[in-house]
């Protein structure tokens, strides 16, 4: 059992129909960088209780997960939603049998995966649901400046450097009149289950309306795709070869992601998160935006977008 074992079937007692529930075959904990998440086994069940972390409420607004979270399931690309308690940002959903929680690593051997998650991300984008929340990027990366401005850490140095570099960017997707979809917005390897013929998406915390090649991007860079598998993703994705300026999308949001996250990770060392090391994690992902910004490649990728 779980060291949390006691908060856990707590947790699971506030759903009405595990509200009597005594005893559990086993509790399991599962990944996580900010929340405690444990597969709970009961005789005739399994569930994934989900308990929310500690000043994620200053960041998650649990209630548009709740939503956005049901809307995916609705979709068809994440597990059913139990229970959800957006107050304490208690979730509970159904158990997706028989699958692999993805890693870096396993998307570089688990043959097809990039396409499988390519096909997964083209429903939920297709899907004609409607999230609650905009996520912009600029917007939120003004956000989390403001939650930093009140804790004890410096930015990286070089930060606010690259975000002025990144303000012409802006305006060139602002340009090029690009349809909203529902999106994760978060999607880490970890946030795919592969059952070797479908992907499942979960974890909806970030999830919002927003340009879909962000989330291609995005787990793009979370898995370190090679050039390859980059194209396996994309034409999976379009079910055709994309264009020049879509190309030019996901990669300049391979640079945009990095810049907010590293945002993110520096929220998490300040409030004393010890899942890792968050500094090393929000330096890796800016000298990583650098990197890749100055790629003499990366204007041609944002002169693609602006010329359509």
């Amino acid at each position: 059992m779980s060291e949390h074992a006691q908060t856990v079937l707590q947790a699971l007692r506030k759903a009405p129909q595990f509200a009597q529930i005594e005893n559990v075959d086993s509790i399991t904990r599962l990944g996580g960088l900010t929340n405690l998440v444990h597969r709970v086994d009961m005789s005739d069940t399994s569930v994934i209780v989900r308990v929310a972390g500690e000043g994620t409420d200053e960041y998650i607004n649990r209630s548009i997960e709740a939503h956005n979270a049901e809307a995916a399931a609705r979709a068809g690309v994440s597990p059913k939603v139990i229970f959800a308690e957006p107050a304490s940002g208690l979730m509970i959903s159904e158990t997706v049998p028989d699958i692999e929680t993805m890693t870096p690593a396993l998307f570089k051997s688990r043959a097809g995966s990039p396409a499988r998650a390519g096909a997964a991300l083209a429903k939920l984008h297709s899907s004609g649901e409607v999230f609650q929340f905009r996520f912009e990027l600029f917007a939120m990366i003004d956000d989390y400046l403001k939650i930093l401005s009140t804790k004890d850490v410096k930015l990286p140095e070089g930060y606010d450097a690259v975000v002025a570099a990144a303000a012409p960017i802006k305006q060139v997707l602002e340009g090029a009149d690009i349809a909203l979809a529902p999106c994760h917005c978060d999607p880490l390897c970890e946030n795919f289950l592969d059952d070797g013929a479908v992907m499942w998406i979960v974890d909806w915390e970030y999830s919002g309306m927003n340009d879909p090649l962000w989330d291609v991007g995005d787990l793009s860079v979370e898995a370190g795709m090679d050039a390859a598998q980059d194209a396996e993703l994309m034409t999976a994705y379009f079910g055709r070869a994309p264009s020049a300026a879509e190309t030019g999308r996901m990669v300049i949001y391979k640079a945009m992601c990095d810049l907010l996250w590293t945002l993110w990770g520096l929220i998490q060392h300040a409030d004393g998160n010890q899942a890792e090391d968050f500094w090393a994690y929000a330096t890796g992902r800016f000298e990583r935006c650098k990197t890749l910004m100055q790629d003499p490649a990366f204007q041609s990728h944002v002169d693609a977008v602006r010329t359509g």
